[in-house]
Formats: structure tokens, C-alpha cells, sequence
């Protein structure tokens, strides 16, 4: 039983509810557990506020909505929990109208499942309807309006939803004190009939579609206020991340960063084993050895799904942390089965097959280029810079970046157990072998540093690892992105484009069956490839088993060209690494204000010399065209 107040008489959740609304008067964000359970969570000051009594039930595809959105109250069953969340609510909303000239509050609740038939009848189908209720004010009305027409169009296994709308009289039952109210019952869709369990694929579905209609309805609410129009719906979600999105991103990032999967996957002898298989007369498959692994893969991937990601409250955030995850333990798998048939099948999964499209395109290109072959190996070219000389070129470029933005801070080493250039991170590490002619040396920095090392710094500067280290499936448009920014600085020679080809054709007579012997042959014996380049394809693409990397070379620069000419930008890519794929979610949380314009842009996209090149990139460019 509550006690009485005296007339004039404060108490601590007086106090409580007075700090709260000083604060959104005051345009501050806001994150506080109620003093009878539950939370309220201000992103920033808005004319909605989404509510939801949280039930027993263990999962609740309302609280998932209600938790997602900007702002939101979320209080227990219970007397004293109840009265409190009323005035609380009540009093938000107040502010909130009084701040920007408009208010509605949207309450979320579960509807109840079917219930359990007689055991001689037929399993009940789960209902999928959604139920609208609004009070008596326009504001509510035009918002349900616009509720109803989004969830109108939201399928579930390909059923279209009934929309039971339903009028509200004055003075229903509802915590807001005739302030504007809209409620929205959801449906059960995404429970097992007749069990306890649900589909999770479904319910995630469910609140992420519930919180894109509620998005919208909001704009109808930000019209009547004093706010600017948004650009998009979906800028009037989160625009700052909560704590829990950062640990669920700091351990991801953890675990990711714990190994080096290139590292671990590619020949520390190469160079000694391409000595041996010329000195040998290319007679026999030679040996290849891997540095030892230096983290248990079976212990990193119970970490990994030790990984909650349902306290992230954004279905956004959860879907890029999740497929991270998926990824991660993906990489976890091939290092388990280093060395095995079962790799081939894990990197398949990983990297995907190489499509007859693809090969064909990569066939007529090869073809295309055998009578101009040019490809003496490098390593004999009296001209050809060595490590050194590009170590030199790296740091002076570097230097011009770190001038520009300085946490750019990117290392570079000369390593004997790499072959060529590899950038792991922050670093780029070169082959003490490693020679390369003149002119080839300004296209390898545009790509390793001008973008696989600028989008690590640019990706880092968002506030969460994972656009450092990479949303799932980046790497193809990064190699993609790179091979253009060796064409863009005019470095994008015709043996460049023959060895992409020739990767291609080597990953699919890898992934079909053919031995490291048989594809070293196919490179030299029936396109022309010399001894040396077809050798080095051959060991990037059978090492430890069967790497399927190889052939996204091609495909990604297929990707880049693509999008260029359809007039697209490269800007959204320069913010991390992301895949072509996430362009959407990149829009969707620029216009939320989650990410920050890229510190530095690649310094060849400036270059003079470059216009003509991207200018018809711009108007549309084939492989053939590249020749």
C-alpha cells in the first residue's frame, strides 16, 4: 500500500522525476535504471516516446521494439511500479511537448498466442495481425494512419498482416494523462505453436520491421513539432552508442585481433621453396611450411559465442556485430582444419565459389592479353626497387597522410617470412625479396596504403572496432577498391591484369579438384604465365590446404567498376572497411548521426593526373576497356 503525500511534500522519486525532465530540458541525452525497476532511455530530445510494462515472459518481440527505439520507458507489473512509470511518463511527455511543440507516446504490447487446441484437433495456426488503437487528438490519429500502412507492408513467410484498428474513447486506461497516445499490439508470429519456444530469425524480423513503421509514424509527429524535417525516417533513430553495443564491439574486436588469420594461413618459406622448385626443374610440388598457431581455435570460439548481442537494443548494430561473428568463427574453422581437406570446403564458405560468370570474364580476359605478354619476372628487371626503396616510398607517403590527419600512424616492416606486401592492421609489412618495377610501385602504395591502410584510420576514428577491423565480407570490394586505385594512378598495367585473371583461373581449378602441380601447368603450359608469377599463384592459392581469397581480386575491381559507372560515390566507402552490401546501412546510420565523415580521403583521388581516368570510369568501363 503507498503512503500518502502531504500537500507540498517531495519524495525521492519526486526528485528522481525532476532531475530527469531538467535534463531533457536541457537537450542532454539520458540512461537511468527506474527506482522500481525498469529504465528510461533519451537518445536526444524527440516528439515520441515508446513505452512497454514488461511482462514475465523471458522473450517479448514488443520490449525488443520498444528497447531499439530512440527514446524509451520501459517499467515491471506491480503497484508501486506502475504509479511511478504513470507519473514518470506523464511528466517526460510534458516536457518533451513543451521543448518542441509536439508529443505522442506509442505503448507496445504482446499479443496472446491461440490458445492450445483439443488433442483431437488440428495444430492452431499462430495469427499474424497487428492491433491500433489512437486517442482523440490528430497528432495520434495521423500517426497511427502512417503506422498502419508501414506494418501493412511488412511480410512474414510471405503473409501479408491484418490490420485490426480499433478507436480509443477519451480517457481509456493509459499511463500519459490525455497527452496523445497511440497503442500497437504485435503480433505472436515468431512463436512455435504449441510450445514455449520461438523462431529467433522470425522475431528479430518482427522488432526490426516494428521499429522501421514506428520510425516512420514519428516523422508524421515531427511535422507538428518545432524540429527540422529529416532527411530519412530512419535519421530519427539512435544517434549514440550505448554502452553495451561497445562491449559486444570491444570483445568481437578482442578475439578478432587475438590472431592474424592471413598471417597464419600463408607460407613462411616461399621464397626458399621457389629456389628449390626452380633448382628442381619445376618436376616436383614443393613443401611449404606455416608458423604456429599462437591461440587455441576451439577456446577463441567459445569466447566468441560467449558473445551476447541481445543487449545491444539496435537491430542494425545486432545484424553487423552478428554476421562479424559469423565471419570470425568462420576464420576460427580454417585454422582448425589448416592443412586438411576440410580447409578447401571451409575457405569456399568464407570467400564463396568463383561463378562461371566470373571465370569466363576472367578466360576471355587472359585470352584477350596472351599476345602481349610482358611479364618478365620482376626480380630481373635491372631497375626493379627493392624493399628498401619501397619501404622509403611507404614512409614518405605515410608522412603525407599523418600531415593530413595526425593519428595516422601506420608502421611498416621489412619481414623475411612474408612474401611481397601485406598489410595486417595498422601495419604494412614488405618481403625482404621483394622487387618491383618503377612504375608498379605508386599502384601498390595506392592500394595498400591509400586504402587498405587509410580505411583502418578512417574506420577507427567511428567509434566502434569493427569498421577498423572489418564488417563481414570486406574484403572484396577493399581488393577491389585497391586494383582501382592502381588503375585510377595509372599503375594498372597489362601483366597486373593478367595476374588477376590468372588467379581467378587458378582459385576454380583449385576449388575443382585440380592439384597445385596441375594449375601451375594450366598457368604456364596454356596461357603463357612465366615460371616465377605462376609458381606464386599457385602458393597463394594452395596454401594450407585450398585459400578461395584469390578470385575477389578480380570480382571486387568487376564490383567497383560497376558502381562507378553507374554514377554512384566511393565516398561511403572511405568511412571503414565495409562491403558493398552495407551501403544502405552505412546511409542509414550516417543519417542517424552514428558516423563521423572520413578524417582523410585517398590522396589519388585528388591527383590531377587522375581526373581523365575517373572521368571514364564515371561514364563506364569494361575489363576490355582496361586493356
Amino acid at each position: 500500500m503507498t503512503a500518502e503525500r502531504r500537500p507540498g511534500e517531495t519524495t525521492g522519486d519526486d526528485a528522481f522525476i525532476d532531475d530527469l525532465c531538467g535534463r531533457i530540458g536541457g537537450g542532454r541525452a539520458v540512461r537511468l535504471k527506474l527506482p522500481h525497476g525498469g529504465r528510461v532511455h533519451i537518445d536526444r530530445p524527440l516528439p515520441f516516446l515508446a513505452l512497454h510494462r514488461e511482462r514475465p515472459e523471458a522473450i517479448s518481440a514488443a520490449l525488443g521494439a520498444t528497447v531499439a527505439s530512440p527514446l524509451y520507458v520501459v517499467w515491471p507489473e506491480g503497484e508501486a511500479a506502475d504509479a511511478f512509470g504513470r507519473r514518470l511518463i506523464a511528466r517526460v511527455g510534458a516536457a518533451l511537448r513543451t521543448r518542441l511543440g509536439a508529443f505522442l507516446a506509442v505503448e507496445l504490447y504482446d499479443l496472446p498466442p491461440p490458445p492450445a487446441p483439443r488433442k483431437a484437433d488440428a495444430p492452431t495456426p499462430i495469427p499474424y495481425h497487428y492491433e491500433i488503437a489512437a486517442s482523440e487528438h490528430d497528432t495520434a490519429r495521423a500517426a497511427a494512419h502512417v503506422l498502419a500502412e508501414a506494418l501493412g507492408r511488412i511480410r512474414m513467410q510471405r503473409r501479408k498482416p491484418k490490420i485490426i484498428e480499433r478507436r480509443e474513447p477519451p480517457g481509456a486506461d493509459g499511463p500519459t494523462d490525455g497527452l496523445p497516445r497511440v497503442s500497437l499490439g504485435l503480433p505472436p508470429a515468431y512463436r512455435i505453436p504449441e510450445s514455449e519456444g520461438v523462431y529467433p530469425g522470425l522475431l528479430h524480423r518482427l522488432e526490426t520491421r516494428v521499429l522501421d513503421a514506428l520510425l516512420q509514424a514519428a516523422c508524421a509527429v515531427v511535422e507538428r513539432s518545432d524540429l527540422p524535417a529529416p532527411a530519412h525516417h530512419r535519421a530519427l533513430g539512435r544517434s549514440s552508442f550505448i554502452q553495451a553495443a561497445r562491449t559486444v564491439d570491444r570483445k568481437l574486436a578482442g578475439i578478432a585481433s587475438s590472431f592474424d588469420f592471413l598471417m597464419s594461413v600463408s607460407p613462411i618459406n616461399t621464397a626458399q621453396a621457389w629456389r628449390e622448385f626452380r633448382a628442381g626443374k619445376f618436376a616436383q610440388e614443393p613443401k611449404f611450411h606455416y608458423r604456429p598457431l599462437s591461440i587455441d581455435p576451439s577456446e577463441r570460439k567459445r569466447a566468441l559465442w560467449r558473445v551476447g548481442m541481445r543487449s545491444v537494443e539496435d537491430p542494425v548494430l545486432e545484424t553487423l556485430f552478428t554476421e562479424k561473428q559469423q565471419e570470425i568463427d568462420l576464420q576460427l574453422t580454417l585454422l582448425q582444419t589448416r592443412g586438411t581437406r576440410s580447409f578447401k570446403a571451409a575457405s569456399t564458405m568464407l570467400y564463396g565459389p568463383v561463378e562461371d560468370r566470373l571465370h569466363d570474364q576472367a578466360t576471355a580476359l587472359i585470352t584477350a592479353l596472351a599476345g602481349r605478354r610482358t611479364d618478365l619476372d620482376e626480380a630481373d628487371d635491372a631497375d626493379a626497387v627493392d624493399c628498401h626503396g619501397i619501404e622509403a616510398r611507404a614512409l614518405a607517403l605515410i608522412d603525407g597522410y599523418r600531415s593530413r590527419y595526425a593519428a595516422f600512424r601506420a608502421q611498416v616492416e621489412i619481414r623475411d617470412d612474408v612474401t611481397g606486401l601485406m598489410v595486417s592492421g595498422p601495419r604494412m609489412m614488405i618481403g625482404r625479396d621483394a622487387k618491383v618495377r618503377p612504375f608498379r610501385v605508386d599502384g601498390l602504395l595506392a592500394h595498400e596504403v591509400s586504402v587498405h591502410l587509410l580505411t583502418h584510420y578512417t574506420g577507427k576514428a567511428q567509434g566502434l572496432q569493427i569498421f577498423r577491423s572489418g564488417l563481414a565480407g570486406y574484403e572484396g570490394v577493399q581488393e577491389g577498391l585497391g586494383v582501382f586505385a592502381e588503375y585510377a594512378v595509372g599503375a594498372l598495367s597489362r601483366d597486373r591484369l593478367r595476374l588477376l585473371a590468372a588467379r581467378v583461373l587458378a582459385t576454380r581449378a583449385m576449388l575443382d579438384g585440380g592439384g597445385f602441380m596441375d594449375t601451375f601447368r594450366l598457368l604456364t603450359d596454356e596461357h603463357g604465365m612465366s615460371a616465377r608469377s605462376a609458381f606464386h599463384i599457385a602458393a597463394r592459392v594452395y596454401r594450407s590446404g585450398g585459400l578461395a581469397k584469390d578470385a575477389i581480386y578480380l570480382q571486387g575491381l568487376l564490383t567497383v567498376l560497376d558502381h562507378v559507372g553507374k554514377g554512384a560515390a566511393l565516398d561511403p566507402f572511405w568511412s571503414g572497411k565495409i562491403a558493398v552490401e552495407h551501403l544502405p546501412v552505412v546511409a542509414e546510420l550516417n543519417d542517424r548521426g552514428f558516423l563521423q565523415r572520413p578524417p582523410v580521403t585517398p590522396e589519388f583521388l585528388d591527383r590531377p593526373a587522375a581526373q581523365p581516368r575517373l572521368e571514364r570510369a564515371r561514364q563506364g568501363l569494361s575489363l576490355a576497356d582496361l586493356i
